[in-house]
């Protein structure tokens, strides 16, 4: 049984194990100390822990191994970003949508009801709605979502196949001993703190093709075209030719951490401006631009 979303919110699953829990509530308490006994108390009230039947369950259920229970993120007193999506195409099999800086893709954190995907599903009333691949919370820009079930693997093909053009701008240092434009591999892995990456030694899996577009006194504006769609990639590759992003909070050291206070007024400025690929559905050829601006544009 497909277990409907709620608020725009898709369930979370969990399983059941073998376990010492007398009760549901007990085990969730366990499994997830983050959440306190009082907020699944209050989940529970409010009928978001669902069983398999999609039916509520109670917080004195007895624990039932070998099942699994499905329950919605809440968040009270969800921070409210400064500011909204856009809209920039929509047919019957695509959406396209300019996400500003600060906003989950999806809902994680802080943010459920003010993450991209939520905010797209109360705008369009479509609970089928997924996204086709990801840009960091910090970075601004285009993310494109499915809008069928059965389009979705030829979409996610594109990406894995390295079949679609994504060109970003960043604006960094100007080095004017720096040769433009430029082709950055490294080989590309999680960091010791787990919000980072870092380069390590060994065969590259990681490549951004970089380019000079304009120069403002000691700043630029870069242009960085990712072959591959490494985590943090850009930002890491900028970094490594010491060239950090303007408003980086991770890069090259860590200025404020995922859950530290917002500092709306220094944005990371990094923006997927445009992409471009043939629609393996449609068959037509797609080219997208956001609108958003960054501190320095053309």
């Amino acid at each position: 049984m497909r277990i409907p979303t709620r608020n725009g919110v898709g369930p979370s699953r969990v399983s059941l194990p073998v376990g010492p829990w007398p009760t549901v509530l007990d085990f969730l308490v366990a499994r997830m100390p983050d959440i306190s006994r009082e907020e699944w108390l209050d989940r529970f009230a409010q009928q978001l822990v669902l069983n398999e039947a999609a039916q509520p369950v109670t917080a004195t259920q007895a624990y039932t191994p070998h099942t699994k229970l499905y329950y919605y993120r809440h968040i009270a007193n969800e921070p409210v970003l400064p500011e909204k999506a856009s809209l920039v195409f929509e047919d019957a099999h695509l959406l396209v949508a300019d996400k500003p800086h600060f906003m989950p893709v999806t809902p994680a954190g802080r943010y459920v009801q003010q993450s991209l995907l939520v905010q797209l599903k109360h705008l369009t009333g479509n609970d089928d709605l997924v996204p086709l691949h990801r840009i960091d919370r910090e970075t601004a820009g285009l993310v494109l979502f499915g809008k069928r079930l059965q389009d979705r693997d030829a979409y996610h093909a594109l990406f894995r196949d390295q079949a679609i053009h994504k060109v970003y701008q960043a604006v960094a240092a100007f080095n004017p001993a720096q040769a433009w434009p430029r082709v950055y591999t490294s080989r590309l892995q999680p960091d010791e703190l787990f919000f980072r990456t870092q380069e390590v030694a060994g065969q590259p899996n990681s490549e951004t093709h970089i380019s000079l577009l304009k120069t403002e006194g000691t700043r630029a504006l870069y242009q960085l075209e990712p072959v591959s769609g490494k985590r943090h990639q850009l930002r890491v590759h900028m970094m490594a030719l010491g060239l950090p992003l303007e408003g980086d909070q991770f890069y090259p050291t860590v200025l404020r951490g995922p859950d530290a206070e917002e500092d709306f007024s220094h944005p990371l400025q990094l923006q997927a401006k445009s992409i471009a690929f043939t629609d393996p559905v449609t068959g037509e050829a797609r080219e997208f631009h956001s609108a958003l601006r960054l501190s320095i544009t053309l």
